[in-house]
């Protein structure tokens, strides 16, 4: 009767301390299942000489505030040492409703990042090499985040954006109260510091370019 006592406390016990941690924040972290694999190689985002192998990937499905200001339930996958990391980050993001237009996984757009960021999407894990080189890039490690890529745009040494929506955002500053504007991610942002607080390495800090859109996991 004791031991039956006591497995009860204990349930309670977890139970209590989920609800407490979580603080309403939904999120699950599952191994790479047969099925988000297959859609991972016919999306072209997982190849078979990728530098980190799928068994080291993890999907996460979790909470986020649209541009509407509703939650939302998003996709992404990451290298198994940050997944844990990534939720804490994500979480204190939707905490202060930090708006994110959409997040679905890079294999949704046939591993295009043209196509991705035109949709202003999200993502992480991507099986690429840094554009122009033959360099694997952090994303192909799952060591790396692009957010809001619309509103956070990547700007070349020469001052090149290639996405047309993204030319007014060239401008650094909250002008307005809106979703887009706040969106953008600038040095003194909330946003930043949430990521930067975790580890994560921000490319508006780059000198010769600027990736806005960038954070990469660096510790």
């Amino acid at each position: 009767m004791k031991s039956i006592n006591m497995k009860k406390i204990l349930v309670m016990t977890i139970a209590l301390t989920y609800i407490i941690l979580a603080d309403g924040y939904d999120y699950k972290i599952s191994k790479i299942e047969p099925d988000i694999l297959e859609r991972m190689i016919n999306g072209n985002s997982y190849k078979e000489n990728c530098p980190v192998k799928d068994i080291d990937l993890r999907y996460i499905e979790l909470n986020y505030i649209d541009f509407n200001g509703k939650t939302q339930t998003g996709e992404l996958i990451v290298h198994y040492k940050v997944a844990h990391n990534v939720v804490k980050v994500f979480r204190e993001l939707y905490n202060i409703k930090y708006p994110i237009r959409e997040m679905a996984l890079i294999s949704d757009f046939k591993g295009s990042d043209f196509a991705s960021i035109e949709a202003d999407n999200t993502s992480a894990f991507n099986c690429r090499n840094i554009a122009g080189t033959s360099r694997w890039s952090k994303h192909a490690y799952g060591k790396a985040i692009d957010i809001n890529p619309i509103e956070n745009p990547y700007i070349s040494k020469s001052g090149n954006i290639s996405h047309t929506k993204s030319l007014k955002y060239r401008d650094r500053r909250h002008t307005k109260n809106t979703s887009a504007s706040r969106a953008m991610i600038l040095a003194d942002d909330k946003a930043r510091k949430i990521f930067t607080k975790y580890g994560w390495s921000w490319g508006g800090y780059w000198k010769s370019i600027k990736d806005y859109q960038h954070f990469e996991y660096k510790k």
